[in-house]
């Protein structure tokens, strides 16, 4: 469980810092909204010709969230690496709690951070690494966890996200 800060100076010494965005932003045109409207359009036809009313209702809930979500503007997350563990927005995260990490870099488009917590039932922690040295990332996380070197790719989910645009 990610403690709160209450003091600066208990983490140790920031190694690396930088701000990143919670969420990705991707690019729309008017196609991709067009496609959206036409197999939203199909999909709510379909829930009301079979009687589906939550379906339905689920369809335009999805809609107005997709349309939305793209239209606010989302705050930047500071990150530091000190010598004790992670601090993430307001939460610390000792390096203990961490089984290891690992780096998808691909860019432009593919720059990613990986924790696996020790905790099996936690999902991974993600963080965008923005315009950070990869290597010197790795470097400084090395001397504190252990790197999967066997993931090189984006899971298979966040490659539909990523091409779906969602």
């Amino acid at each position: 469980m990610p403690k709160k800060i209450q003091e600066k100076n208990e983490r140790g010494k920031i190694l690396n810092q930088w701000n990143f965005s919670q969420i990705p932003q991707y690019k729309r045109t008017k196609s991709w909204y067009l496609w959206l409207g036409i197999i939203s359009a199909g999909l709510f036809i379909y829930a009301l010709s079979s009687l589906n009313l939550l379906f339905a209702f689920f369809i335009i809930l999805a809609d107005i969230i997709l349309v939305f979500a793209n239209n606010n503007k989302l705050s930047n997350i500071k990150i530091s690496i000190a010598e004790d563990g992670l601090e993430v927005g307001k939460n610390f995260y000792p390096f203990n709690d961490f089984e290891k990490f690992w780096l998808v870099y691909e860019p432009p488009e593919t720059k990613k951070l990986y924790f696996e917590f020790k905790n099996k039932f936690r999902p991974f922690l993600i963080i965008l690494l923005e315009n950070q040295n990869p290597a010197k990332i790795r470097q400084t996380l090395s001397k504190y966890l252990t790197e999967d070197l066997e993931k090189e790719n984006e899971s298979l989910g966040e490659q539909m996200e990523k091409w779906l645009k969602i």
